[in-house]
C-alpha cells in the first residue's frame, strides 16, 4: 500500500480558500477539489467516524459529539474510547489485508484504546485538589514522553477555550512529523483545528479571520512539503464548512417553560436533571437530540418543537431514517436549525441561577455543546486581572474556579451541523487524483482514502 496522509483542516470550505490562503489556493490548482455533501449531523465526531468507517451514524453509532446515556441517565459529551464507534475502521481492514500496514491517528477523535498503531489525543490531568493540568494521551505510552520531551508540554489551553490559537495546531503538526520519523506509518490521519475557533467566533468574515487563515495555510504548507518529500500521497479534507449565524435558540428553556424539564437546586444554583425530566434537548451546534422519558408527552413535545422560531426540521422515526440517524443513541426527535440559527444548551431562566460550570470551560459537565467557551466575558472589565489572580492561586496549589466565560450566546457568529444549501459552505476534499464526481457523499470519503492507499 502507498504511504498516505489525510489532513483534516476543520472548517475548510471554498468560502475561505483564496487570497489569505495562498498555499491552499495553489494546491487546489495543481490537484483536484471536490465538495462533500454535508451529512447530519455535520459535527466533528460523527463526520470523522463516517470518514473512517464508510458508514452512516445509524450504523457506527456516533450521532453527535455527545448524547444521552439512557442507562446512566447522564448526558455525555466528548468521550474518547474508540470502542464507541460501532463499525470497522479503515486501518483495521487494511491491517487484515497487509500485515505490515500501520496507522498513526494524530488527534482525530475517539483516539483512546484505538486499534490504530500510534495515536495521540488531548487528555488533561485532573488532580485530586481540583486543578486541571495540560497533558495528552498517546499509544504507545512512550510516544507521549518522546513528543513532550522534543516539543514541550501539549498546549491544552490553546487547544480549546478563550486562549485557543495556532500553538495547538502547530504542536499537532510537529508531533505528526516526529511520529512519522519514528515509525513511518502507512496511513497518517492529522487533525488541524485552528479555523474552528475563529469561524465560530466571527463567522466566515475574511476581514476578521485573515490572520488565522494565513496561519493554518502555513501549517498545511509545512505538512504537505514534509510528507511529499517522503513520497506520500496527501489528501486535504474538512468535516464541515462554517456558515454565518445570528440567532441562538434556547430550546431547553422552551421545554422548561412548558413544564417538561426537572431542575435540582443546589447552593442556590440550578442543575438539569435529565433522568427525571419528561423531555429535554441535547444541543450540538445546529442540531439537537430531543430525549423523551415519558412517551405520553411525545405529541406535545413535537408540537412545541415545530413552533419554536429557528427550528427548520423536526425529524421523527422516519425522518431520522431518511437522514441515516436512526440509531438507539439518537433522541426520539432530532431538530435541525434554520440557516441563521443554532442551539444552546442553556436551561436556566435567570443568569444568577446558572450552574457554576456555565461560566468555565467544562466540555464534559455541560449537557450540550457550548461555543461561548471561546470568549472571555466582555461585560467584565476586570476579567483579565481576575485570570491573573486565579492563576496565582493555581500556582500556589489552591483550589480556584476560572469563571470568566460569558453567558451571552449572541457572541457566536458562525456555526455548523445542518445541511447548508450554499455549496460555498460544504466541506471539501482535495486529492492528488480526480474523483468520479465533483460532489461526493460523506460515506464516499472512505473509498477515496482507500483508493489513494492502493
Amino acid at each position: 500500500m502507498r504511504k498516505t496522509v489525510v489532513l483534516d483542516v476543520v472548517g475548510l470550505s471554498t468560502s475561505v480558500i483564496g487570497e489569505h490562503t495562498p498555499f491552499l489556493q495553489q494546491y487546489v490548482q495543481r490537484n483536484h477539489l471536490s465538495t462533500v455533501t454535508p451529512m447530519l449531523p455535520a459535527v466533528t465526531t460523527a463526520v470523522q467516524s463516517t470518514y473512517v468507517t464508510g458508514k452512516w451514524p445509524a450504523d457506527h453509532g456516533i450521532v453527535g459529539n455527545g448524547w444521552y446515556d439512557r442507562e446512566d441517565c447522564e448526558v455525555k459529551f466528548w468521550k474518547q474510547s474508540n470502542k464507541l464507534v460501532q463499525a470497522e475502521k479503515i486501518w483495521e481492514k487494511a491491517s487484515r489485508l497487509q500485515p505490515d500496514f500501520t496507522c498513526a491517528k494524530m488527534f482525530w477523535w475517539y483516539n483512546m484504546y484505538s486499534s490504530a498503531d500510534y495515536s495521540v489525543t488531548p487528555r488533561p490531568q485532573y488532580l485530586s485538589d481540583g486543578r486541571k493540568m495540560p497533558d495528552c494521551y498517546a499509544h504507545p505510552a512512550s510516544l507521549r514522553d518522546q513528543l513532550q520531551k522534543e516539543l514541550g508540554q501539549f498546549p491544552l489551553f490553546q487547544f480549546w477555550g478563550p486562549g485557543a490559537n495556532i500553538k495547538s495546531t502547530q504542536w499537532i503538526a510537529d508531533a505528526s512529523q516526529v511520529t512519522d520519523n519514528l515509525y513511518d506509518p502507512t496511513l497518517t490521519l492529522i487533525y488541524l483545528p485552528h479555523l474552528d475557533y475563529c469561524l465560530q467566533k466571527f463567522g466566515p468574515d475574511l476581514s476578521r479571520i485573515s490572520k488565522e487563515l494565513q496561519e493554518v495555510d502555513a501549517v498545511c504548507k509545512q505538512l504537505v512539503s514534509f510528507y511529499e518529500q517522503k513520497g506520500a500521497q496527501v489528501i486535504i479534507l474538512s468535516e464541515y464548512g462554517i456558515s454565518p449565524v445570528n440567532n441562538p435558540v434556547h430550546i431547553n428553556r422552551v421545554l422548561r417553560q412548558e413544564g417538561l424539564l426537572q431542575i435540582r437546586v443546589e447552593r442556590g444554583l440550578e442543575l438539569l436533571d435529565p433522568g427525571a425530566s419528561q423531555a429535554f434537548a441535547v444541543a450540538d451546534h445546529q442540531l439537537a437530540h430531543i430525549y423523551i422519558n415519558d412517551p405520553r408527552c411525545a405529541r406535545k413535545v413535537r408540537n412545541i418543537l415545530e413552533n419554536i422560531p429557528g427550528v427548520e426540521m423536526v425529524l421523527d422515526r422516519e425522518g431520522k431514517r431518511a437522514h441515516h440517524l436512526h440509531h438507539e443513541r439518537s433522541g426520539e426527535f432530532v431538530v435541525v436549525a434554520d440557516s441563521n440559527s443554532w442551539f444552546t444548551y442553556y436551561y436556566w431562566l435567570e443568569d444568577n441561577k446558572a450552574p457554576d460550570f456555565a461560566r468555565i470551560v467544562d466540555i464534559h459537565r455541560k449537557p450540550g455543546y457550548d461555543p461561548v467557551e471561546m470568549f472571555l466575558n466582555p461585560a467584565d472589565p476586570m476579567v483579565k486581572a481576575k485570570i491573573v489572580g486565579k492563576l496565582l492561586k493555581k500556582k500556589m496549589g489552591f483550589r480556584y474556579l476560572m469563571d470568566v466565560i460569558p453567558l451571552d450566546a449572541t457572541l457566536i457568529k458562525g456555526s455548523h451541523g445542518r445541511l447548508p444549501a450554499d455549496p460555498a459552505y460544504h466541506p471539501v476534499l482535495i486529492t492528488p487524483t480526480a474523483q468520479a464526481a465533483q460532489q461526493l457523499q460523506a460515506t464516499d470519503v472512505y473509498g477515496t482514502i482507500w483508493n489513494t492507499m492502493m
